[in-house]
């Protein structure tokens, strides 16, 4: 609530106080190089809501989160973060109103062809990886998703996963349905069957576990995301709507991290 009224007093009087404290934590992230995260996962919650709040519809939220990601996809690369996977749509989200799915769609069609020739992508090397059920997007959606995928296989300096048309659970199920079909074909004997190898069949194959999971929006939960994957990770709940999200809450979080102490169950 005191967030809520806070916001709506002009950014311009505390802009300032923003910047000091921006460069204050971008330093203190960065003087402990060895503890910055090399995987963080958002979970991009809150485009409608924060619509809603500005009287807009639907598709300007959701045009916002995708100007956000595009922010947060430099923070990282300012910290060196090299890997960025974004919750954009999970299979459930097409039971919304075909007005907003096909909005979606068409704004994701939209985003994958701007990545084929987005400059900053080819600088800095940025491959992009698209997971999820692709069979049930359009074939406008996913032949653009494909051809941003091709235009940066060669790449390894930093990594864009972005889950359209995906399940946690779906992913696994999708995983242990094809080393099935493997074992069955002899290419995999069920002894051979562990952790690791059930991670070479998941949808991007080998793709390093979240350090971080971030979630905007207020909502504390996971819903589905990268079940298998975020076993260690570290949650993190923000009660920001995603296209508000900011760097200095982001910087904030990457800070609280580096306080932690990582167990990994021992």
């Amino acid at each position: 609530m005191l967030y809520r009224i806070v916001s709506k007093i002009p950014h311009v009087l505390f802009k300032p106080a923003y910047d000091l404290y921006e460069s204050y934590l971008f330093e203190k992230v960065k003087s402990q190089p060895e503890k910055i995260p090399k995987h963080v996962a958002i979970i991009m919650d809150g485009n409608r809501r924060w619509a809603r709040l500005l009287d807009k519809p639907p598709w300007y939220g959701h045009f916002f989160g995708s100007r956000k990601l595009e922010e947060i996809l430099e923070w990282c690369r300012e910290l060196g973060i090299r890997t960025l996977t974004v919750y954009a749509f999970s299979t459930e989200n097409f039971r919304r109103s075909k007005e907003e799915v096909k909005m979606l769609m068409d704004l994701f069609e939209k985003k994958f062809k701007e990545l084929v020739h987005d400059e900053r992508v080819h600088k800095y090397g940025i491959r992009v990886n698209v997971l999820g059920r692709k069979e049930l997007l359009p074939r406008n959606v996913r032949e653009a998703a494909e051809e941003a995928e091709k235009a940066t296989r060669k790449y390894n300096s930093y990594t864009l996963n972005i889950a359209v048309a995906y399940g946690g659970r779906s992913e696994i199920v999708d995983a242990v349905k094809r080393i099935v079909e493997d074992v069955q074909a002899g290419k995999v004997s069920k002894n051979e069957i562990n952790e690791e190898l059930l991670k070479r069949y998941l949808y991007v194959p080998n793709m390093s576990d979240p350090d971080i999971v971030i979630r905007t929006g207020g909502e504390i939960r996971i819903s589905n995301f990268l079940l298998y994957q975020i076993a260690y990770s570290e949650l993190f709940f923000v009660d920001v709507y995603f296209p508000e999200f900011r760097k200095i809450d982001f910087l904030r979080i990457i800070r609280e991290y580096q306080k932690r102490h990582r167990r990994f169950g021992k």
